[in-house]
């Protein structure tokens, strides 16, 4: 291998950055007055201007990923096929607005079963990260909860809350579109 080579290898293994980003209450509806789990594709309800902030991170070269506990699977409320189709209605629905998601990762497990992919565990992020090719200290993971926080942390990401509940997250946002402003505001800055 020539000098020439080796320069050239390293310039095509730049990381990525990317923002991770739990699915409900982040993405779509959850213990709403329309639907309390999504465990079908009808109960699939976007939150408002969600598509608008993905596209706002994709437009800024971030790779966006969702990452999801779906314990619904593993007791036996959903099965692994519709939960596919309730992705495909939400990446769908999600395109109307010039959304993009990269790719999704679930963990089909129980709550308390004890696995190594479902959050606070950061092995979701861990798997994307490395599928992708991601820096993850350049990177973020949104939830709604202190379980998507503990993963983004325990991954090496920096951390934002959707909502109004304090948490344990490096920032706070009231919604995704919101923080998707702030995260795309910081790019600009700093190219």
């Amino acid at each position: 291998m020539n000098r020439y080579t080796i320069i050239h290898e390293r310039r095509n293994d730049k990381l990525k950055k990317a923002v991770f980003l739990d699915r409900d209450g982040v993405i779509n509806e959850v213990l709403s007055k329309r639907v309390k789990f999504v465990n079908k594709p009808e109960q699939m309800y976007l939150l408002e201007r969600v598509g608008e902030g993905i596209k706002l991170l994709n437009e800024a070269d971030y790779l966006v990923f969702v990452v999801t506990n779906q314990g619904g699977v593993g007791l036996g409320y959903m099965k692994e096929d519709i939960l596919k189709k309730v992705h495909e209605k939400m990446k769908k629905e999600l395109a109307k607005s010039g959304g993009r998601i990269d790719d999704i990762i679930y963990c089909p497990h129980k709550p308390n079963a004890g696995c190594a992919c479902r959050k606070p565990e950061p092995e979701m992020l861990h798997m994307l990260a490395a599928k992708h090719k991601v820096d993850v200290k350049k990177s973020f993971m949104v939830g709604d909860r202190d379980v998507d926080i503990l993963a983004g942390k325990q991954a090496g990401t920096k951390t934002i809350l959707i909502g109004d509940e304090l948490g344990l997250a490096d920032y706070q946002f009231p919604t995704l579109y919101d923080a998707a402003k702030w995260i795309t505001a910081q790019h600009e800055q700093s190219v």
